[in-house]
């Protein structure tokens, strides 16, 4: 049972990859996603990529598994019926949340609708303190009361248990809780303390519905995986992918669904902080695109950068404040409805546009001729001859080119006058621009200068766009790794077991004492190891990350402060304030040394052991002889058009290997277009290096 497993499922497909730690051998599939049941595709290419590996399922010690399961369900409403219990005078909460408009001249602005609706929100007699203080005692019976009568005249699935004051202290939650659980003992139960211990009730208590909305939802995904795999004949350990970029056993993923909401994606960043990390490149940017979206995550001094805040559902796409609050620790993504389903069509101004609607896995593509009809952004590759009709998926799924350019033709093409091979590039550059604008915002909103890092490429169809995305930014060098197509699925596999934990406490710095700081962390390590029970990571092997949200006395917004893991006590307190000043500089350029600091929360990541250093991985190579398969007519504009393009076998090029685009480089899972003038060399790690000519006076400034 040593092979080690990622399944990555994503909007169009799941990708699988198979890692035998002995050897290094790695092994890759790509299979149709099944919408209607995610779990059904998984339980299908598990065999296919066990029998490509020439082992049995019950080789398979871990699975490692990242979906997308969550964020759909709330985006797409598809959760549990849902109940809440809060504080009376405080149901309406949800409702009123930040009062912040998020553009201040959009006449007709609109706010996504609360998880739960009025009616099935209870309100109850309580009260603690912001200090702890019990101001008003806990009304059991009226607890019990109130949601008998609910239940009567209403289905609840679950129930969040919100209440004022409860992350000082939850006593009153752990008793509702357990009034719930006397009365409605099916019923799902999320407590805000539980689920997010922070003092802004409308982010706690929005974090807490999402967590209870999904739970049901998630936890029958899981039963259905679980006995899937285990009639496959695996008995393995099966573990989920956060949103922080780490994983956790199937028992914590289904108390805690909401860290899910960037589940696979994290995975695919995580893999390219790795891979820079064994390069030697301390600065990336990590743009993974698939079939449905496209994701862009910033990688500083090879560490990804997180924050413990994301919005989901928004009604207005690239608006910071549209959509609802979900307090978890995750990897900072921006992400846009751009990928390969994504489908294109005239808008109200007679221009393209292209998604974030997406045709997904059914019907897919027309060119998929699976009973698509619509154009989308793979009709329009492989109508420039990016793609092979003949090589998608290594020659598994025959493409139909004659299909994607009538697609093309007659909802692109006829409407806007021109010849359908014009509005295939104007499919194919309205997401390059769309994605170079994301990232360019993303960048500068978090002072990263994205003309000195490099990129890394991947997912089924970032490779086609990455070097016009570059151009576009000014990035001055692309990474492509080997397997890139299913490089979230193969980030699974160099994943720790982790588990991150926040508390809000108040406390001046300048009163703070030795033994309150170290019993402080100690509470949330011990805490946070309680995520690792029932694996075999012993609390000797585990790393700890301690960190504190800090802000000026009378500010509104605190900043994230990492504690040296060597300065405990005394030598920490004495330290804050040069810590805090040197944050704060990083991001505002100035500090004010002479006023007052608070502490606003505390924070402890713990991980376990990595299941492997290497990120050199063992692929099953072509023969370096035969590394030029053939050429290709694909368009590049700036060669005039349509040119005979040399097409490569991705496997079989070698280290030191080099050539300039234009060029086509395939593999089974994605193809990478290089373009006219730029140039490509195979390093020591196997990776593909693109430098782009336009950029290099940058690259060198």
């Amino acid at each position: 049972m040593d092979w080690r497993v990622g399944i990555d499922i994503g909007g169009t497909f799941t990708d699988f990859a198979a890692l035998d730690p002995r050897s290094g051998r790695l092994v890759v599939h790509k299979q149709l996603t099944t919408p209607h049941d995610p779990s059904a595709a998984v339980i299908a290419g598990l065999p296919v990529l066990m029998q490509k590996a020439g082992a049995e399922i019950s080789d398979v010690g871990t699975i490692v598994h990242g979906t997308t399961l969550v964020t759909n369900a709330l985006i797409e409403r598809r959760g549990a019926k849902t109940a809440m219990i809060c504080t009376e005078g405080f149901a309406d909460v949800l409702d009123i949340a930040k009062e912040r408009r998020y553009d201040m001249y959009d006449l007709r602005i609109s706010y996504p609708e609360p998880l739960i609706e009025r009616p099935m929100r209870i309100e109850v007699s309580e009260r603690i303190g912001p200090s702890g203080e019990v101001v008003e005692t806990l009304d059991h019976d009226q607890v019990r009361d109130r949601l008998q009568r609910l239940a009567q005249a209403r289905e609840i699935e679950a129930i969040a248990v919100c209440l004022l004051n409860a992350y000082v202290d939850d006593t009153h939650e752990r008793d509702v809780a357990a009034i719930v659980a006397e009365v409605l003992p099916d019923v799902s139960i999320s407590r805000s303390a539980d689920i997010f211990p922070f003092m802004r009730e409308y982010e706690r208590w929005t974090t807490t519905t999402m967590n209870a909305f999904t739970q049901p939802m998630l936890s029958r995904y899981l039963d259905r995986l679980e006995t899937g795999l285990g009639e496959l004949g695996f008995a393995g350990g099966l573990f989920i992918m956060t949103s922080s970029g780490g994983t956790v056993t199937v028992e914590t993923a289904r108390r805690y669904p909401v860290r899910l909401l960037e589940s696979g994606p994290a995975a695919g960043v995580h893999f390219a902080a790795r891979l820079g990390e064994t390069s030697g490149i301390a600065d990336l940017l990590a743009y993974d695109m698939g079939g449905t979206t496209a994701k862009g995550a910033l990688v500083r001094d090879m560490t990804p950068l997180h924050r413990y805040e994301m919005e989901v559902a928004r009604v207005h796409e690239f608006k910071l404040g549209s959509g609802l609050p979900a307090k978890i620790p995750v990897i900072d993504l921006i992400e846009i409805g751009a990928g390969g389903g994504s489908l294109a069509e005239i808008d109200a101004r007679g221009v393209v546009k292209v998604g974030p609607r997406s045709a997904g896995a059914d019907p897919g593509p027309a060119c998929y001729g699976l009973g698509g009809s619509a154009p989308t952004l793979t009709d329009a590759n492989l109508s420039l001859g990016y793609l092979s009709a003949d090589f998608f998926l290594g020659g598994e799924m025959a493409l139909d080119g004659g299909a994607a350019t009538e697609a093309i033709g007659r909802e692109i093409a006829a409407p806007l006058d021109v010849d359908a091979l014009r509005a295939a590039w104007g499919i194919h550059e309205t997401i390059n621009e769309d994605v170079a604008r994301a990232f360019r915002n993303h960048a500068s909103e978090r002072g990263f200068d994205y003309r000195r890092s490099t990129m890394v490429a991947f997912g089924g169809s970032g490779p086609i766009h990455a070097l016009r995305v570059a151009h576009k930014l000014l990035v001055p060098r692309v990474v492509f790794p080997a397997g890139a197509g299913v490089a979230s699925a193969i980030g699974m596999l160099i994943s720790p077991l982790s588990f991150e934990v926040l508390r809000s406490d108040l406390v001046e710095l300048e009163g703070l004492q030795p033994a309150a700081i170290d019993q402080g962390f100690a509470n949330l390590v011990d805490e946070a190891a309680d995520a690792f029970s029932g694996t075999d990571v012993r609390r000797t092997d585990l790393t700890v990350v301690r960190a504190l949200d800090m802000r000026y006395r009378g500010q509104g917004y605190d900043i994230e402060v990492t504690m040296p893991a060597n300065l405990a006590g005394a030598a920490l307190i004495e330290a804050l304030p040069r810590l805090f000043a040197d944050a704060y500089e990083g991001v505002f350029s100035k500090s004010f040394p002479d006023r007052p600091i608070d502490i606003i929360a505390w924070k402890a990541t713990v991980s376990g052991p990595r299941p492997t250093d290497s990120t050199d991985f063992a692929f099953d190579r072509g023969a370096a002889d035969q590394a030029r398969k053939g050429v290709r007519a694909a368009y590049f504009p700036d060669a005039g058009g349509f040119v005979e393009t040399p097409v490569y076998d991705r496997l079989a090029l070698k280290p030191g290997d080099s050539f300039a685009g234009p060029a086509l480089v395939e593999e089974r899972e994605s193809t990478c277009v290089i373009g006219v003038g730029d140039r490509v060399e195979i390093d020591s790690h196997g990776n593909l290096i693109a430098s782009i000519a336009a950029a290099e006076g940058t690259l060198a400034a």
